[in-house]
């Protein structure tokens, strides 16, 4: 049996109140679950940001690329760059990365269609145990 699993957390945080383009896109990302804590200097933030700037470039963008870019190591880039593609934001094709989908509502529409089919799957199963169970 072959199990794909991703991961992605939602976060329910508060909009800010300014209307500062970087502070909506962090509260749009950190509402993903995508940077934690841990991303002190917002390495990963800057890289997605990058990402989604290469968004007109259909080639996609290689790891020293984006180090370049960032200012960061490129095994920091490889390491944020891994955890991005777990969480199904990023696809990697030839050695060069670029997010999966074209716009940000194409990426919560594709997390929605996720979301409710993993939760279809779900109540499948729970239905399947109470059965079971004689509930």
């Amino acid at each position: 049996m072959i199990i794909k699993s991703r991961k992605i957390t939602i976060n329910r945080i508060r909009k800010p109140k300014n209307q500062n383009l970087n502070d909506e896109l962090q509260w749009f990302f950190q509402s993903l679950g995508l940077f934690g804590n841990r991303d002190k200097n917002k390495s990963c933030f800057r890289m997605t940001i990058v990402l989604l700037k290469s968004l007109r470039d259909p080639e996609g963008l290689t790891s020293d690329e984006i180090s370049e870019k960032v200012q960061l190591s490129r095994g920091t880039v490889v390491h944020h760059l891994h955890n991005l593609m777990s969480a199904g934001l990023v696809v990697n094709n030839r050695n060069k990365y670029m997010l999966k989908v074209d716009n940000l509502r194409e990426l919560v529409d594709e997390i929605e269609h996720d979301l409710f089919r993993t939760m279809a799957n779900l109540r499948d199963v729970a239905d399947q145990i109470d059965n079971r169970l004689d509930l």
